[in-house]
């Protein structure tokens, strides 16, 4: 499965926001994925969808993560 990670601004009054997009699976596979993230980051976040926003600029340790997941990362 490919995804993207980006991180956004805009709309959250400056705050920096990585975004992961592309994630196709279950509500219940996003949670366990998002809790993980937030686990490994030290960070809050929230999922929006099928979109996972986490607090903060780590785009370059999400990639890496999602990397050893088994995702494919664009």
């Amino acid at each position: 499965m490919k995804v993207t990670v980006k991180m956004e601004t805009a709309g959250r009054k400056g705050k920096q926001v990585s975004v992961i997009r592309g994630i196709t699976h279950n509500p219940q596979v996003i949670e366990k994925l998002e809790k993980k993230l937030k686990t490994q980051l030290g960070t809050g976040g929230t999922i929006k969808g099928k979109t996972i926003e986490i607090q903060g600029d780590h785009v370059d340790r999400i990639k890496k993560i999602l990397a050893k997941e088994g995702y494919e990362v664009d």
